[in-house]
């Protein structure tokens, strides 16, 4: 009944804890779309447009239901719903197809730019995406950093791993341009197009995300040997659910 109370008396506590779901995030935004791309778009069922709008409605309504249920703003997040708009446009006014292509590089490819010219900044996007109160105990690294004397070397390896996280989104956008250049050679509009519109979907998870997944794993780990080498901590003593759970 406290419990019920305290909820009550602060409702914004009351506000559900956005857990990473990439299992449902995978399905709702890649598979079923691609289905419903591969299946439904003959003339005998929804149409090359029907289908392209309800496939496209999955990944939409998921990213609106997340931002209102959740309520933070993430902004790739919000690149990611202009890429699905663009996407509908691009099929629904029947575009040449190398505008598909242009689209899926463009994307990545701004927030490679955006990271690598967040380096000329006080807030390289580094510290956003990964070094972050999220991820990391940046508090307690940062005092430790201090009484090591280790700030300004420390603040050298961020800036590397900044260079080298701009890359991850470079590949990307480099792998999308030639994966979308490959396979989606139909007219825009058309049910042979939204098939190959659905192949590339689902040929872009192990051909670019995961591989984007594996290098952003790999920058992490660079991070955590740094802050280990520098301040001699643990990782389970840099780790932000350990400091919420002390």
């Amino acid at each position: 009944m406290s419990e019920f109370r305290d909820k009550q008396a602060h409702p914004e506590q009351a506000k559900p804890e956005r857990r990473p779901r990439p299992l449902v995030d995978l399905v709702i935004s890649i598979v079923i779309p691609s289905l419903v791309l591969m299946k439904l778009s003959g003339e005998d069922r929804l149409g090359a447009d029907g289908a392209l709008l309800l496939a496209l409605a999955f990944p939409l309504g998921w990213g609106v239901f997340e931002r209102i249920r959740h309520r933070t703003f993430n902004w790739i997040a919000v690149l990611g719903l202009v890429s699905v708009l663009l996407t509908g446009g691009i099929g629904l006014l029947q575009l040449d197809p190398e505008w598909l292509a242009i689209k899926e590089a463009a994307i990545p490819g701004i927030i490679g730019v955006a990271v690598l010219a967040s380096t000329r900044t006080r807030f390289p996007l580094i510290r956003t995406l990964l070094y972050n109160p999220n991820v990391l105990n940046v508090e307690k690294v940062h005092e430790q950093l201090i009484r090591h004397g280790q700030v300004e070397h420390f603040e050298t390896r961020l800036l590397r791993a900044t260079y080298w996280l701009s890359a991850t989104f470079f590949f990307s956008s480099f792998m999308n341009y030639v994966l979308a250049k490959w396979i989606v050679r139909s007219p825009a509009g058309s049910e042979a197009f939204n098939a190959e519109l659905g192949r590339m979907t689902l040929l872009s998870y192990p051909m670019i995300a995961i591989p984007s997944m594996v290098m952003m794993m790999g920058i992490f780990y660079y991070l955590w040997r740094t802050i280990h080498g520098l301040t001699g901590l643990r990782l389970e003593d840099i780790l932000a659910n350990q400091r919420q759970e002390r």
